[in-house]
């Protein structure tokens, strides 16, 4: 179709891709890990501006949710790791978090509550084995506040996973089942919640660039990269997430929504790290979760990126420019929300 001239010329001063998400929520992580970002305040004005209506937090941040207070704008927000252990040995602290970071917050719309950060038994042994009991503390305190709406779960990393490749091929660690995921998934079920995970196909590309293709990273790939039986994947994102969707399979819990909390790329500080692969990788990213997966085709992937701007405080270096946005609240490129 012939563009007029004015468009035309939108199109190049504005240098923006609106991407219209259909029924899939899309949005951001907003960490706070840096000694040179915004006030709360400015920050979720910047998000209003670019039409984000969904975000993650990694902790009741007072300041954040009172700024989010009628917005409408969603909010996973997170139980820190180091109060997991008491939340599930004593559901009255349960109750009071409920009551001093959700209940107090009347007008915040709360989306879900994740019980810990990237946990799995390896990395976290003293932490991990008490999320499925503090996960049901924390459910049963909003049951008992009248807040039932809100859904429970614990964001896993990737590494839960023991077998990814071919995606059917999928299957939590044999290890992690029997004290650990099988009780989330059970919970999951009985509660009809969703299973969080983080997904990141630029670590497995930036480890085996030699074998894992930049194109399959980026959603560019011109043609099939890997024939999984009667899937065929064109991206890595998609095959690590029905790796994901294959274990759940497996773990009997094949009813469980995937949502992505976490993924993204680096603009600098590793391999393949330019603000033209951040965006080339976050815009394909938004249009392909409107389509879901090989093995999930036609439901929407709900997906979070990481992160909303630069965190200067992290560790190592590439850590810290994951942002869409500079700490001065400038894009480093041009990514529309649109709900």
């Amino acid at each position: 179709m012939k563009r007029s001239s004015k468009q035309h010329l939108m199109l190049i001063a504005i240098a923006m891709l609106c991407i219209h998400t259909a029924d899939a929520k899309t949005g951001v992580c907003y960490g706070t890990l840096g000694d040179n970002l915004l006030p709360p305040r400015q920050i979720i004005n910047l998000c209003k501006r670019h039409n984000i209506g969904n975000i993650r937090i990694y902790n009741p941040n007072p300041a954040i949710l009172k700024e989010l207070q009628g917005t409408n704008i969603s909010v996973i927000v997170g139980v820190p790791n180091d109060e997991i252990q008491g939340i599930a040995t004593d559901p009255s602290l349960a109750k009071s978090w409920v009551q001093n970071n959700i209940h107090k917050y009347q007008y915040v719309n709360f989306r879900y509550i994740s019980v810990g950060n990237e946990m799995n038994p390896s990395d976290n042994p003293n932490i991990a084995p008490y999320i499925p009991t503090a996960m049901q503390h924390i459910s049963d305190a909003l049951e008992a506040a009248r807040l039932r709406r809100i859904k429970v779960s614990a964001v896993l990393s990737m590494s839960v996973i023991g077998v990814s490749y071919p995606p059917s091929a999928g299957a939590f660690r044999p290890e992690f089942r029997e004290s650990f995921i099988d009780p989330i998934i059970k919970f999951l079920l009985k509660t009809h919640s969703v299973f969080l995970i983080d997904v990141y196909p630029y670590f497995a590309y930036a480890s085996d660039p030699t074998n894992v293709p930049l194109d399959y990273a980026l959603f560019t790939s011109k043609s099939v990269v890997v024939r999984d039986g009667a899937y065929k994947y064109q991206n890595l994102f998609h095959a690590m997430v029905d790796s994901v969707h294959a274990a759940l399979e497996k773990a009997g819990g094949a009813k469980i929504k995937v949502v992505v909390t976490e993924t993204g790329w680096p603009t600098a500080g590793g391999v393949g790290t330019t603000v033209s692969n951040a965006f080339t990788y976050n815009s394909n990213l938004f249009k392909s979760v409107t389509r879901g997966t090989p093995r999930r085709p036609r439901k929407p992937l709900d997906t979070y990126i990481f992160d909303l701007i630069d965190e200067n405080q992290k560790t190592p270096e590439l850590e810290r420019h994951w942002g869409i946005f500079l700490p001065n609240n400038v894009p480093k490129y041009h990514l529309s929300f649109t709900a």
